[in-house]
């Protein structure tokens, strides 16, 4: 494809900052991200490689916020990193070789149920509450299989990792946020892995967002321990809807 121009690489800038920003507080960046990505003309492939690549920026610039303010303490969560890893590349190679469809028809039911439950459940992650799984029963169930999900489809895994952690280990949301992003950095690294090998990446685009998710994560990362609750919880709900409404829309649900 031609090369795209600086000023088409500025707007791709700003519009991975929005993205970076949204992401780290509720999921839900790549659906800004990748729509704009395939309005350059980049074929659909490279697309999602180069999304990977930025996806990674902002992904790891709020990990390590999280990290330094020692809210995801790594000794604990190895098993559940490990087990998030493995579950994205498995999925990433089989999203190659497989029918998606289903999948694709099933996850905006899912994502809708999420958001409905975090509207209908306004005490839902107040404060941590008692676990109902070991980590290691939880690194097993909804580690392996939303870095399944992260690898072979995407949508919502921030999302899906949150309620995890509220619901299965007890997390109050700040929390549960930032171990969603943790672990959402994990899967993306295993996903890019297998797009570089594919040479499916356009460098310079996806650097340059890189920086802007990098820069918007940071503060959205800010504020999700400054804010906490009253901003995780309507984001949530509205990147929910959102997300329902547009992979519904791309399934041609409106006519």
């Amino acid at each position: 494809m031609p090369e795209l121009s600086i000023d088409i690489i500025m707007l791709l800038f700003g519009v991975a900052f929005i993205a970076g920003f949204i992401d780290a507080i509720a999921g839900g960046g790549g659906l800004i991200t990748i729509p704009a990505l395939l309005m350059t003309g980049m074929p659909p492939a490279m697309a999602l490689g180069t999304n990977k690549l930025q996806a990674c920026g902002g992904s790891f610039s709020a990990s390590l916020y999280f990290l330094r303010r020692k809210t995801v303490n790594l000794k604990e969560v190895w098993f559940l990193l490990l087990m998030t890893f493995i579950g994205a590349v498995i999925g990433t190679i089989l999203i190659q070789a497989v029918d998606s469809t289903l999948i694709k028809k099933v996850i905006p039911f899912l994502v809708l149920a999420i958001g409905l439950y975090f509207l209908f459940t306004p005490k839902l992650g107040d404060e941590d509450r008692q676990k109902r799984i070991s980590y290691s029963a939880f690194a097993l169930s909804a580690g392996l299989g939303i870095g399944f999900y992260d690898g072979f489809f995407g949508p919502g895994t921030g999302s899906l990792l949150s309620l995890a952690f509220v619901t299965l280990l007890g997390f109050n949301l700040a929390k549960a946020t930032a171990h969603a992003k943790v672990l959402n950095f994990t899967s993306n690294l295993a996903s890019l892995i297998f797009f570089l090998l594919g040479g499916q990446i356009m460098w310079k685009v996806g650097l340059a967002m890189m920086l802007g998710q990098i820069i918007g994560a940071n503060f959205g990362a800010k504020m999700v321990l400054s804010k906490g609750k009253a901003l995780i919880r309507p984001m949530v709900v509205i990147m929910s809807f959102i997300m329902t409404a547009k992979m519904a829309y791309d399934q041609g649900w409106f006519g």
